[in-house]
């Protein structure tokens, strides 16, 4: 494995080796650098007496950090508590994800959160366009002439989907070309056009010409969102604003339910929500114009001048140059061009893509749309007639867990939350499954039912639902990232549609708790996947995830 830069930490069994080595120092010039080991510290000795860092041997904390998160969400900002510098480190795959990583000295950490809010409209638009059709079916349906047809009922809710899977693929060739900020305004043209064809509808076939272009549009927006905030956010807190995406989702499902309130006082209300979803399109296409590109993508263009300035805008002047080195490191050795299709497939690319896939169907066949599609039955067997009430309930379950989940991404790490989410989620479905069938919990199995799926909500949206989504742009390499969180997505919506369509008809065959201990089991096997192949990425960048992940390159 290739050298990979971190700041020396004491006590440490990390075997290395350091050589005298020339530095080209940042404004052109040079000078010698060493590591010797004086009273009882490691220290960088320099020819430049005021360049001069350690770290005692007796403390296992490296000597500074960076710490920024988002304020609103309690995640404190920090500043740099002092300057360092670095040595070569050679290390086994083990040893970097105990080790403390470079971190860049700019502008705070927070200056990239307008450029994730502005994409998150895509998380938005994505969670609403799924939530919309829930309360406004029955009102549509009435209107379009199909009420009691639940053929037509189903497809007008499942081609939403098979768009969206559509989407997906499409997606990262899209970003590969394009660029990942023309394509989130390419992505709105679907997204306005969509919302626009379901809110004017007079026939159920431009309804469902609708849902088709949101589909897409979402699917688009599902591989996009968390391929640009993972390559533009800083190392020490691309997990919160990796995992700010699911939140933004929840936030659009809760939307949509909120939107749907009025319905019961006008029934033609369910135009009027449709229609809303123009105004974020609008929004995307327009902040995206104040938005940099992604440095990296540019940098694989070749476009360095203007990667230089992404930087600048991202991170601020005095990074530029670490930031470019970063790239250049990555590239070294490796001049391939953008990865085709069949990459993904090579003994090279298909382990770890398989992770990414795999992650993905874990998350859908573990159940998390069934027991929300049932939520509504469950609720009313425990006294909650009130279908808002019960899907707010579950709705704010997600919310609060995903909120616990990004603050937690960047202290616990992805692989941690994931065996826990995937552990919570099974005792959560072993917990259904009894409610359903021990006659001791009959006179408790409404309020055991409820418990059990908020419990189930919770833990999932603790790990399952924001990890992958963050995990899969930090361990694809950048040449195949794009199209590898295309596809993979892409095995999220196929899943997603499958299930959808089958899942009333695999419960009235073989009843719900048979089918709620069939997807405790698959949690339980994510759980051995996971501990055996998904790696820890926590505080590493994505050019050092690269390089240890594809040491080819």
């Amino acid at each position: 494995m290739q050298a990979s830069t971190y700041v020396v930490k004491g006590r440490s069994t990390v075997g290395f080796e350091v050589q005298s080595r020339r530095v080209v120092d940042r404004v052109g010039g040079s000078r010698n650098r060493r590591l010797g080991f004086y009273n009882n510290s490691f220290t960088i000795v320099d020819s430049n007496p005021q360049l001069k860092s350690c770290c005692k041997s007796g403390n296992s904390a490296p000597l500074a950090y960076m710490g920024a998160g988002i304020g609103r969400m309690g995640v404190v900002v920090r500043s740099a508590a002092a300057k360092y510098r670095s040595v070569k480190v050679h290390a086994s795959e083990g040893d970097l994800e105990d080790a403390s990583p470079l971190r860049y000295e700019g502008k705070s950490s927070a200056s990239v959160l307008p450029y994730v809010g502005v994409a998150c409209l895509g998380a938005i638009l994505f969670g609403y366009h799924l939530g919309v059709v829930n309360g406004a079916l029955e009102y549509l349906s009435r209107d379009l002439g199909i009420s009691g047809n639940a053929v037509l009922q189903g497809w007008v809710v499942s081609t939403l989907l098979a768009g969206a899977t559509v989407g997906s693929f499409t997606g990262g060739s899209l970003a590969d070309k394009f660029g990942r900020k023309r394509t989130f305004q390419l992505d709105a043209i679907p997204l306005a056009i969509g919302a626009f064809l379901c809110a004017t509808a007079q026939s159920v076939e431009t309804m469902m010409a609708g849902r088709v272009l949101c589909g897409i549009g979402i699917g688009i927006s599902s591989a996009l969102v968390p391929l640009y905030i993972s390559e533009i956010s800083p190392t020490e807190i691309r997990g919160a604003l990796g995992s700010v995406n699911q939140l933004f989702i929840c936030i659009g499902i809760l939307a949509a339910l909120v939107a749907g309130l009025p319905l019961a006082g006008d029934p033609l209300w369910w135009r009027t929500m449709f229609g809303i979803a123009i105004v974020p399109s609008v929004l995307l296409v327009l902040g995206m114009s104040l938005c940099p590109e992604s440095p990296r993508w540019l940098f694989q263009q070749g476009m360095i001048a203007e990667a230089e300035k992404a930087a600048t805008s991202l991170y601020g002047k005095e990074t530029v140059p670490r930031v470019m080195q970063d790239l250049r490191v990555t590239a070294q050795g490796s001049s391939e061009p953008e990865a085709g299709w069949l990459d993904l497939f090579s003994t090279r690319y298909w382990k770890v893509v398989s992770v990414g896939a795999a992650l993905f169907l874990f998350q859908q066949l573990a159940g998390i749309n069934a027991v929300v599609y049932y939520s509504t039955s469950v609720f009313r067997a425990a006294g909650i007639a009130s279908d808002v009430a019960a899907s707010a309930l579950v709705g704010a379950a997600n919310v609060f867990g995903t909120a616990v989940a990004s603050s937690l991404m960047d202290k616990r790490g992805r692989k941690s939350l994931l065996i826990t989410s995937f552990s919570g989620m099974a005792a959560s479905m072993l917990l259904l499954s009894l409610s359903f069938t021990w006659k001791v919990l009959a006179p408790y199995s409404g309020p055991l039912a409820v418990v059990g799926t908020v419990l189930y909500v919770l833990s999932f949206s603790l790990g399952a639902g924001p990890v992958p989504a963050l995990l899969l742009p930090e361990i694809f390499a950048s040449r195949i990232r794009a199209k590898a969180v295309a596809l993979s997505l892409g095995m999220h919506w196929a899943s997603n549609f499958v299930i959808g369509l089958y899942f009333l008809s695999v419960v009235n065959n073989f009843g719900i708790s048979r089918v709620y201990q069939g997807f405790a089991s698959v949690c339980i096997l994510a759980v051995l996947y996971i501990a055996g192949n998904v790696v820890e990425t926590k505080g590493r960048s994505l050019e050092e995830i690269e390089r240890a992940l594809n040491p080819a390159v």
